[in-house]
């Protein structure tokens, strides 16, 4: 190994302030489309949604809401930021929150892409551990919040 010699250089204010502005700039780049797209299907969902229909589907009375939503989630792909305007207008709707805590949480963390990626590095018995172990525990909360917040 080596010695690795580091540069003798402190970043002043404005190059802080250029660094973080250069990355602000790179993030929004990335996610400004997704984030967009979400806002429209909440705007979807609040405005032409009829509200019985998403209260039966995805109500507290439903018992099977909770795993529905779980696998209506996983074929689907967003990050917190693209899911929120959508979860938002399912509980404006009067969609069950442990409900839609489940839909977000699925769609966050057992989405088939994630999958994918995650098929890289793990095996497939591994991730089968993860899914299951993971979407237990999604829901877990689904229920318990649903239970809490009748």
């Amino acid at each position: 190994m080596g010695v690795t010699v580091l540069p003798d250089r402190r970043l002043t204010l404005t190059d802080r302030l250029e660094a973080g502005w250069s990355s602000v700039k790179e993030i929004v780049s990335k996610v400004w489309l997704w984030v967009a797209l979400g806002i429209g299907v909440g705007a979807l969902i609040h405005g032409y949604a009829p509200t019985e229909l998403l209260v039966s589907i995805m109500g507290k009375d439903a018992w099977w809401s909770v795993p529905a939503a779980v696998v209506i989630g996983i074929p689907m792909y967003a990050g917190a930021s693209t899911i929120l305007p959508i979860i938002e207008a399912l509980i404006d709707k009067g969609a069950a929150l442990g409900t839609v805590l489940a839909f977000m949480m699925a769609v966050i963390a057992l989405s088939l892409p994630e999958m994918i990626i995650l098929k890289k590095v793990l095996t497939v018995k591994l991730i089968a551990v993860f899914v299951g172990i993971v979407g237990m525990g999604i829901l877990a909360v689904g229920y318990l919040f649903n239970l809490l917040f009748a």
